[in-house]
């Protein structure tokens, strides 16, 4: 049984990764036009044929406020029609796979400039890091939990709870100070991402704690599903939701994965103007997860840590 449940999420995880990330496609992806597209319908063609038609433009008076639309992430791009030279802008740290998408204009078309006002780090030209970043924290939080409850069961509820908190504080500082300045790869605000990492883990701990109160040695199954099988494939932090299919985009930002994700760009990358949902989402369900946790291990006169 232990052996056909494992071959079963194993099955899910690589079906999930390979629907979602295998062969990302554009679908909808918001942008920002400036000027008349009548005027040069060539230019506008050639940019919709590269993104597959699957850019959805909203005209902007100046180009002003089209950047300033992209430094908001309210748009992936811009394309001004206004300038000397038709100009595409993109933001490669907002979704570095629809950045790249888009970029194949200049191959297409070579008139038609390309300007990334948002480029990502040089030493991670990929933009993975916060993908890597989330992905240790989910893991780390689930497997501490297991393995604190095989090798030092027995805590009682009292204890757990504050191993619980103390664990997330430490862990994601951890990981905070590894990016930087240990490895220097990202120039991080560190306080800000340890507080996103902190609320990360606390989720994922909380999750598997509430987990082994419920079910028990069969925690496992579920805590793989949601935050690994679905989790991470729809995160956002190796392919972009607009290129994800449709059920991975809806619930990309809603779930803890995503919006840690989102959070951690936001507070990287685009500093001054972070979005207050990702974070909110985020503690939402930090909160209920690890007061979900409290309740029933109280009700149920039990401890996560089996005691």
């Amino acid at each position: 049984m232990i052996a056909a449940v494992a071959i079963v999420l194993g099955s899910l995880f690589v079906t999930t990764y390979s629907l979602a990330l295998g062969d990302p496609v554009p679908r909808s992806i918001d942008a920002a036009l400036v000027g008349d597209p009548r005027g040069d319908a060539g230019t506008v063609k050639a940019v919709q044929g590269v993104a597959e038609n699957s850019l959805d433009f909203t005209q902007y008076a100046s180009l002003a406020a089209a950047r300033d639309a992209i430094d908001h992430q309210r748009v992936y791009a811009a394309l001004d029609l206004t300038s000397t030279r038709p100009t595409l802008y993109v933001a490669s740290a907002a979704g570095a796979s629809v950045a790249r998408v888009l970029e194949k204009i200049s191959t297409v078309d070579p008139s038609v400039r390309v300007v990334d006002t948002h480029p990502l780090a040089s030493r991670d030209p990929s933009g993975l890091d916060i993908f890597y970043l989330m992905l240790v924290g989910t893991l780390v939080g689930f497997i501490t939990v297991f393995q604190t409850r095989a090798l030092a069961g027995g805590l009682p509820l009292r204890h757990w709870t504050g191993f619980v908190v103390a664990f997330a504080l430490a862990a994601s500082l951890a990981l905070t100070l590894v990016e930087e300045p240990i490895l220097d790869r990202l120039d991080i605000p560190v306080l800000e991402v340890w507080g996103i990492l902190a609320m990360h883990i606390l989720a994922v701990a909380s999750f598997t704690s509430l987990m082994t109160v419920l079910i028990g040695p069969w925690a496992i199954v579920p805590t793989w599903l949601f935050f690994v099988v679905l989790g991470n494939s729809s995160s956002g932090g190796t392919v972009s939701p607009p290129l994800l299919p449709a059920p991975f985009e809806f619930v990309s930002q809603w779930l803890p994965s995503g919006a840690t994700v989102t959070s951690l760009r936001d507070a990287i990358y685009f500093p001054g103007y972070e979005h207050a949902r990702p974070i909110l989402v985020l503690a939402a369900w930090a909160a209920a997860l690890f007061g979900a946790m409290l309740v029933v291990s109280y009700r149920r006169g039990t401890s996560p840590g089996g005691s």
